[in-house]
């Protein structure tokens, strides 16, 4: 699944309005094979319809009046502008184009470098990363201790399926005493999202929350730790998870960063009986996991 399709994926649900830059053709593909919630809910998701012939003049002025007229009549909470190759190679400016639609109609838009060439990790990562950036507001105060709180962050169906497979990962952690309060982004609101500052913690449970995790560590202060809280192993999870939350994370350098991954610790070494092929945090819980039910060494 490319890039574009991992922005419309991780925004379905926040009340914006997500467009693809692009003639339709393969992007089309993400409405009709990569989703699965349009048999549940709608989102605003478009195609802008580039011409041949806009593309060639360059006429950024129809995209940006379509845009606007889509506004006016459904009012989004925001706008994500995604490109595709085309818009790519034309060197089109989605930044300036999203600055003039945030002006013209007072609503919050934003682009996502995307061109088609990527994979869906690196789209709904960048997605996900600028409602950090944009939509987090600042706490007033930090929990208090004795209330174990955790964002889940790069939640999409792409890696995770219906929302019940999301519902069993926030029940294996309250069973260990955290509460999760929110989904980064199934089964929660942009409201939500913007009050989440305040939690002790920061779970990524796939590859595609952890630009967002790192911005909110600068943000915010908070900490982080990597792995998918899956049967059988969301015991070693939660223990680093306890770990973390009396140490400070200011001033710590990316290579000791790292060192929170928590799939990464007492791996079995030889030659690999196993290998999985997939999103590398998801598959690197299961392999910690399967390592330890079966002890043969799994890539």
């Amino acid at each position: 699944t490319a890039d574009v399709s991992g922005v419309c994926s991780a925004l379905y649900e926040l009340g914006g309005m997500t467009v693809m830059h692009d003639p339709s053709g393969c992007n089309s593909t993400y409405n009709t094979h990569d989703e699965i919630r349009w048999y549940d809910q709608d989102s605003l998701i478009f195609i802008s319809g580039l011409t041949e012939i806009d593309a060639i003049l360059g006429n950024d002025r129809k995209f940006i009046d379509d845009i606007e007229h889509a506004v006016r009549e459904l009012h989004p909470k925001f706008i994500a502008l995604a490109g595709s190759p085309i818009p790519f190679m034309n060197g089109t400016d989605f930044p300036a184009i999203a600055k003039v639609i945030e002006t013209e109609t007072g609503i919050p838009a934003f682009s996502v470098p995307t061109n088609g060439m990527h994979d869906y990790v690196y789209g709904a990562g960048i997605a996900l990363e600028e409602i950090a950036k944009r939509f987090v507001e600042v706490p007033d105060s930090k929990k208090d201790g004795s209330f174990r709180s955790v964002n889940l962050l790069g939640v999409t169906p792409l890696d995770f399926g219906p929302q019940i497979n999301v519902d069993i990962m926030k029940k294996n952690l309250q069973k260990y005493g955290w509460e999760v309060v929110s989904s980064w982004a199934m089964g929660d609101t942009l409201e939500n999202l913007s009050r989440t500052g305040e939690v002790e913690m920061n779970l990524v449970v796939s590859s595609v929350g952890l630009p967002a995790a790192k911005i909110l560590r600068e943000k915010f202060g908070t900490p982080y730790v990597i792995g998918t809280p899956i049967s059988g192993f969301t015991e070693e999870l939660i223990q680093i998870m306890n770990k973390k939350i009396p140490h400070e994370t200011e001033g710590r350098n990316e290579e000791k960063d790292n060192d929170s991954t928590a799939y990464l610790a007492n791996r079995l070494s030889g030659v690999p009986e196993i290998t999985l092929i997939g999103e590398a945090v998801t598959m690197g819980s299961l392999a910690a996991f399967i390592e330890k039910k079966y002890q043969k060494p799994v890539r």
